[in-house]
């Protein structure tokens, strides 16, 4: 019916347009040409209020003041059948939307696309993995149309939402809200509709953190706490490139991933991993070595030679790192 109506806006206008001109030419004779006609035409219709090309008889005043009752009635036509048809497009989106989503299953759920919230789904959409983002923030929106993330448009609190999005069969859900008390009701929400996802929420408190849990948390991360011992890390051990802790509580064990910089540690330049003694004397494993190309070679053998310019990842216990930085990077 759109098609239609526009079809007919369309139709309506270059006819005015036509008759309009053709009007012009007629009444106010031969020195009115085809392209002066067609000007006082446009600018009748536009309201511009620039001057006439030529002096109007009585009769061309009435003509111009037709042409501008008709093309206000038909401007005012067309933005009327312009929004309809905004309208339309995003109901059609919607339910395309919809429609995707209905098939969705194992797929990943993010609530809410803040700072985290937006790390969390660039990760996503490079893994290429499947995901929807629930968002109901018109900035936001705007920003993940712009990214082509797949999202959906709508209150994570609702019911309505969660059943839109298919929290019943999502695979891994995360909740970055911007609120401690959406992060709980939804988390809450989401874990009555689904007992086996993952179900990892954000805090920004540490007693919220036991409020998540209980309501059906599988881990909750608050990125200060986080971020604050990571500082904490470089502002202690400036000389290490980068540190990642792993906790194990159910073998009581404390791992960190270490990357160090051999620059920092000449001595062992030109050694073999073998003739190191870093496995046997700091029970550490290098996982892996970044050459000064930024080539990354994973579990190097033990005859490897290490050379100047590269980066190795350690991993071990953290009281076993503590020991090698002490005995290299203290003492370079």
């Amino acid at each position: 019916m759109s098609k239609i109506k526009t079809k007919f806006i369309l139709i309506y206008f270059i006819t005015l347009i036509s008759v309009g001109s053709l009007g012009f030419h007629l009444i106010d004779g031969e020195e009115w040409g085809f392209i002066d006609s067609i000007y006082m035409t446009i600018i009748t219709l536009s309201t511009v209020g620039f001057a006439e090309v030529h002096e109007l008889t009585n009769i061309g005043k009435f003509w111009t003041i037709l042409l501008i009752i008709f093309g206000v009635s038909g401007f005012a036509l067309f933005i009327s059948q312009l929004g309809e048809n905004l309208m339309e497009l995003r109901e059609m989106r919607r339910q395309r939307v919809q429609q995707i989503l209905k098939k969705l299953r194992n797929h990943y759920i993010i609530f809410g696309y803040g700072r985290m919230g937006a790390i969390i789904a660039d990760e996503l959409a490079k893994k290429k993995v499947k995901y929807v983002i629930v968002e109901n923030d018109d900035e936001k929106v705007i920003a993940l149309q712009e990214k082509g993330y797949q999202y959906f448009r709508g209150d994570a609190n609702a019911d309505e939402t969660l059943e839109a999005v298919g929290v019943k069969y999502a695979k891994g859900i995360v909740v970055t809200l911007g609120t401690e008390q959406d992060n709980l009701f939804v988390t809450m929400s989401v874990r009555t509709l689904n007992k086996k996802a993952f179900l990892l929420s954000r805090c920004s408190h540490e007693d919220t953190k036991f409020k998540l849990t209980r309501a059906g948390a599988n881990k909750v991360v608050n990125p200060y706490v986080a971020g604050g011992h990571k500082m904490a890390e470089l502002l202690i051990e400036p000389s290490i490139e980068d540190t990642v802790s792993i906790s194990t509580p159910q073998f009581d064990i404390d791992l960190v991933v270490e990357e160090i910089e051999l620059n920092n540690v000449p001595s062992l330049i030109g050694v073999m991993i073998v003739d190191s003694n870093i496995r046997k004397k700091y029970n550490l494993i290098i996982i892996g070595i970044k050459d000064k190309k930024g080539k990354f070679q994973l579990n190097p053998s033990m005859d490897y030679k290490l050379g100047k310019d590269q980066v190795i990842m350690l991993i071990g216990a953290k009281s076993n790192m503590k020991r090698f930085q002490r005995a290299y990077l203290n003492n370079k």
